[in-house]
């Protein structure tokens, strides 16, 4: 499903040729939070780019030309035609995406150290955090085969407690690092899921704000409208999908 973004106005004509000329950067993409970070930083940048579709359902991330990519199996993964050098590149693991996008094109991604180290800080928080626990809590929550009230309350719990910490470093700014950054748009996915992980944006009024300003934003609006058939049809009761998503171990 191709998709080609679009430029942010005011953008000097020589720059939009130019950019037009660009082979457009692959993105290797599947409809969940992880794959949501790259296609908002995409947008928001104004970056050519084409959805690859990856369906993980059906266990194409391990196909022998997707591990070239990612050797981790996993998604949201780049080719960047226009690498260092004029060469093609490749980024797996969602973090370093953002930020290899942020230093390509100085946007989202502040070259001053302090304000980058705030940016870092809560980027990493996501990466190691938010996302690792809020997909705990929604696994158990909706997809173990049986329910475990230990696992359920502790990730629950978890996400919670994290979401405390969202709201209260937004008590007095407006985005995650001061300015609108690429930790935002980390988190702001995760976050659109709040439900699922048993979460209340009503009892973080910051937060709430935050993410309904996020939300709004155009980039945003346009990346989380990429639409693939083929996630809506998923069954996650199949024994098949089940075990390609869930049963894995070392090959």
């Amino acid at each position: 499903m191709p998709r080609a973004a679009k430029r942010e106005t005011g953008q000097p004509a020589r720059r939009a040729a130019r950019a037009s000329r660009e082979r457009p950067i692959e993105l290797y993409y599947w409809p969940t939070p992880n794959g949501w970070k790259i296609s908002i930083m995409l947008e928001e940048c104004g970056l050519p780019y084409v959805v690859r579709p990856l369906d993980i359902s059906k266990g194409e991330q391990f196909s022998p030309h997707f591990l070239a990519i990612s050797p981790n199996n996993r998604m949201p993964a780049i080719v960047d035609p226009a690498g260092p050098g004029g060469r093609a590149i490749s980024v797996f693991e969602s973090g370093a995406i953002l930020q290899y996008l942020g230093r390509k094109t100085g946007k989202f991604y502040p070259r001053d150290e302090r304000a980058r180290v705030a940016v870092e800080e809560w980027l990493f928080w996501q990466v190691g955090g938010l996302g690792p626990m809020a997909g705990q809590a929604v696994h158990f929550r909706r997809y173990a085969p049986d329910a475990i009230a230990y696992a359920i309350a502790r990730y629950t719990d978890e996400v919670n407690r994290l979401y405390g910490v969202m709201n209260t470093r937004l008590a007095g700014r407006d985005y995650l690092a001061g300015r609108y950054s690429i930790a935002d748009m980390a988190c702001v996915g995760w976050v659109r899921l709040a439900q699922r992980q048993g979460q209340d944006l009503g009892e973080f009024p910051h937060l709430k704000r935050w993410f309904e300003a996020v939300r709004a934003r155009p980039a945003v609006k346009r990346a989380f409208a990429i639409r693939i058939e083929a996630a809506s049809a998923v069954d996650m009761n199949d024994p098949q999908v089940r075990a390609v998503l869930f049963g894995q171990r070392a090959r």
